[in-house]
């Protein structure tokens, strides 16, 4: 995939490149459509449990809030850690795409320390990790994150946080958790989600993406809502 810094994409850099530009909260980003799966979900439509905030949203936001973690502003040096394209849909309590939602995401770094001076080994975090992003939905509800595969903070397993806000509704947290993760069987905020369907809906294939060079990854997280935009 290629990494095209913003300015580029505002003069039209992605020409050629097989790339398509998508907005955010804040900035644009070049993501490879390859990453977008369209694909029915589930048969059978699952609403997302809800999961804790946790203690460690960013006390104090970075100045780049876009969906690319990998890199703060126009920054030439990237984030440590293995790369992850992270895509979904935010569906209604119907399974229609909501426009327009807003998707937060935040998570420890390769260090295993969050943005958030409480957080366990703080003084060593990634200067050049984000750690935090916000996506505002497509018509088709989908968004799009550039980050890592998350690594085990003390006392947790690997997990990514979301929280998604949207027009006449209160805001909806929860986490995806890494499929196959040792650690998941001693988690205690995720073995509370008791119904195995609902916690099978948590639970994401972090992917090799065929053909990477530099062992990338690809994950999709549909989040279900159970909620219906009023019309």
């Amino acid at each position: 995939m290629n990494v095209i810094s913003r300015r580029e994409l505002l003069r039209g850099g992605i020409a050629g490149l097989g790339l398509v530009a998508v907005a955010g909260a804040s900035g644009l980003l070049a993501y490879d459509a390859r990453f977008f799966k369209r694909g029915a979900f589930a048969e059978e439509l699952v609403q997302t449990p809800r999961q804790t905030e946790g203690p460690f949203y960013p006390n104090k936001l970075p100045l780049d809030t876009d969906n690319d973690l990998l890199i703060i502003n126009d920054s030439t040096t990237p984030a440590v850690g293995q790369v992850t394209h992270l895509t979904g849909r935010i569906l209604d309590a119907r399974g229609t795409p909501m426009k327009n939602a807003l998707v937060e995401i935040w998570q420890v770094d390769n260090n295993a320390a969050y943005l958030h001076n409480g957080s366990a080994n703080y003084a060593a975090r990634d200067k050049n990790f984000q750690g935090f992003g916000r996506f505002l939905t497509d018509s088709r509800g989908e968004y799009y994150f550039r980050t890592i595969k998350p690594v085990p903070y003390p006392g947790r397993t690997p997990h990514i946080h979301f929280a998604v806000k949207s027009k006449g509704m209160d805001q909806f947290t929860t986490q995806c958790y890494v499929k196959g993760e040792a650690g998941n069987a001693r988690d205690g905020i995720y073995n509370s989600v008791r119904d195995p369907k609902a916690r099978e809906s948590i639970t994401v294939d972090f992917a090799p993406v065929k053909g990477s060079r530099i062992h990338e990854l690809a994950a999709r997280f549909d989040i279900v809502l159970g909620f219906t935009p009023k019309d």
